[in-house]
């Protein structure tokens, strides 16, 4: 197999940009990852990058190489694959990425459930509510809200999650009800943000009588994290705009109150996204079809009657 880890490494490399950050990727040291790289160079008898202290570029070779490697990595998997399906006896790392609110929600409850019916499958779960790059990050499964900017990725929508915009009444008694997203703009509301690094929008899309529009909000605060921006609307700060599902249990209690109800946001599309090269893996059918059943049920019990 060590052949077989020299490519993955150098594949890791290739698409991260980074030895780094391919040794992070691989669960091991940046010594490790070089000295994989190095081996292969010296298989191959030619310089598979050009390093410099600043930069890790790949030559022409490496290039070339990259899309052989890829292929040969692709059979490998796709001959286990048919092994577990031939056994039905599925194994291996499964690397699973969701937004923070899904992932807590959702996704980790029930990891311990997928993995007491396949124990030898082992699950790594990396959460942020940043736009996660699947093949990047070398995700074999992606719970995704909104829709994918990857045309490349395979995408199994789940359910439409409704959303909501609320606030604390206490905020709403100091500064008033908006009903609308004008009154959002109009009176300078304080709204709170989802806003993370190559975020693109910093407005609303909301439904009007005219049709779907753009509001341009303003507020004092802003995090990369949407519980955050929870727990700072019901502390009186602000208003937020979330899916109903993460903050169904304050909208029932009371905690939260929704505004501009004249105008509301659309639902967002909760989808299950995987690599192409991924959909024959057995492991990957096995969570998309365990997951997407807890996803949905679990999503239509907290938006119930709201």
């Amino acid at each position: 197999m060590s052949y077989v880890n020299n490519l993955k490494m150098f594949v890791r490399v290739y698409e991260l940009g980074s030895m780094s950050a391919a040794a992070r990727d691989q669960r091991t040291s940046p010594a490790v990852a070089s000295g994989r790289v190095a081996d292969l160079e010296k298989h191959l008898g030619v310089r598979l990058f050009n390093r410099t202290t600043r930069s890790l570029q790949p030559t022409e070779n490496g290039r070339i190489f990259y899309e052989g490697a890829l292929k040969v990595l692709q059979a490998i998997d796709d001959a286990e694959a048919a092994v577990a399906d031939a056994t039905q006896n599925p194994r291996g790392v499964l690397f699973v990425g969701a937004p923070l609110g899904v992932g807590r929600r959702f996704i980790a409850p029930n990891l311990p459930n997928f993995k007491a019916l396949y124990p030898q499958i082992e699950l790594r779960l990396r959460l942020s509510d940043r736009i996660l790059d699947v093949t990047s990050e070398g995700l074999d499964v992606a719970l995704h809200l909104g829709r994918p900017e990857d045309s490349g990725l395979k995408m199994r929508v789940i359910a439409e999650a409704p959303r909501v915009i609320c606030a604390a009444p206490a905020y709403i008694a100091r500064r008033g009800l908006p009903g609308d997203g004008a009154a959002l703009v109009r009176d300078g509301h304080a709204c709170l943000n989802l806003r993370y690094p190559g975020a693109k929008e910093f407005n609303w899309t909301l439904k009007t009588p005219a049709g779907l529009q753009k509001f341009d909000i303003s507020g004092p605060f802003e995090s990369d994290d949407g519980d955050v921006l929870t727990q700072w609307a019901l502390d009186g700060h602000g208003i937020v705009l979330k899916p109903v599902f993460e903050v169904a249990e304050h909208l029932r209690a009371g905690r939260l109150v929704p505004v501009a109800t004249a105008t509301p946001p659309l639902p967002v599309s909760l989808s299950i996204l995987t690599p192409h090269r991924r959909l024959r893996d057995p492991k990957v059918r096995l969570f998309s079809d365990f997951i997407a059943a807890r996803c949905k049920a679990a999503l239509e019990t907290l938006t119930r009657g709201l």
